[in-house]
């Protein structure tokens, strides 16, 4: 016998109120990428700009099957979703202070894969045309200089599922950090981290975050953790919601975690989402921490 469940007045408001995470597991290849993507009203939150830009995580040269890197098959797939729209595409990171993001590039296949589909690299770093923006009710910063290009252009947050030292976790909102042309980055750090994310993400919001856990990292990460394997792409456009989901993924209540938290209570976005794809039971797993 078939047991009938009636959703309530107050579960089917939560529901329609709630931002839409895809959660879709599968092997590493387009495949997921485009399931998500297809769960998620990407084409509608992409309207109306004539450039985008795909921000891949570069924290360090090493590859993405250490868990510390965005695979280029998960930008390439994207990549491919956008052909058939009316849009410019970049792939962009900037310099850190402890890696060179051309070298990154190269070195980790982003390059070739690049070259393969017709795309341009962008190192932010040598943007000249600059903008500054200030930061309304800042946690840390008054203004924050980016190129103009990312004001002007729709960001696509390609994140990693990892762990950070720092901030627990880095995901979407996190990587969004990474569109500071400064190399060195230390100083954001000093002013606390968690804090500069949310004003970072106060004054640029992603479009779309799609976070690439074909494999994450768990441990001493962002860079010397230890890999993952998940079969997972978690995608939304609602940035606070898509980490929070994330976080949850990786067995962290994401109230617990200051920037999402702090994101969250500005209104950046919301902190629950109906979820699309997988169930969150089926996927989650414990990432330990260093």
């Amino acid at each position: 016998m078939n047991t009938v469940y009636k959703l309530s007045l107050v579960d089917i408001c939560m529901q329609s109120e709630s931002p839409v995470v895809a959660v879709v597991r599968g092997e590493r290849g387009h495949t997921p990428v485009f399931k998500a993507l297809g769960l998620i009203d990407y084409k509608n939150a992409l309207a109306g700009y004539d450039t985008v830009l795909i921000k891949v995580n570069f924290i360090t040269t090493k590859t993405w099957d250490t868990g510390a890197t965005t695979d280029p098959i998960v930008v390439e797939a994207i990549i491919k979703r956008l052909a058939d729209l009316p849009v410019k595409v970049y792939v962009v990171e900037s310099d850190a202070t402890i890696t060179n993001a051309d070298k990154a590039f190269e070195v980790t296949g982003m390059k070739d894969m690049c070259s393969c589909n017709g795309v341009e690299w962008l190192n932010l770093r040598y943007v000249k045309d600059k903008v500054t923006l200030e930061v309304p009710n800042g946690e840390a910063l008054k203004t924050v200089t980016v190129p103009r290009l990312v004001t002007e252009s729709a960001v696509i947050s390609a994140a990693k599922l990892k762990t950070h030292m720092d901030t627990d976790v880095t995901l979407g909102m996190k990587n969004m950090f990474g569109l500071l042309p400064d190399k060195f980055k230390g100083k954001y750090h000093m002013k606390g981290i968690s804090k500069v994310i949310v004003d970072i993400n106060t004054v640029l919001h992603s479009a779309l975050t799609v976070i690439d856990g074909f494999v994450g990292m768990e441990g001493n990460g962002p860079i010397d953790g230890t890999p993952v394997p998940l079969n997972l792409i978690i995608a939304g456009t609602d940035p606070v919601a898509t980490d929070a989901t994330a976080a949850r993924i990786m067995g962290f209540n994401p109230y617990e975690i200051t920037h999402i938290r702090k994101a969250h209570e500005k209104s950046l976005g919301k902190s629950e989402a109906q979820i699309l794809g997988e169930k969150l039971e089926t996927v989650k797993r414990q990432f330990k921490q260093k």
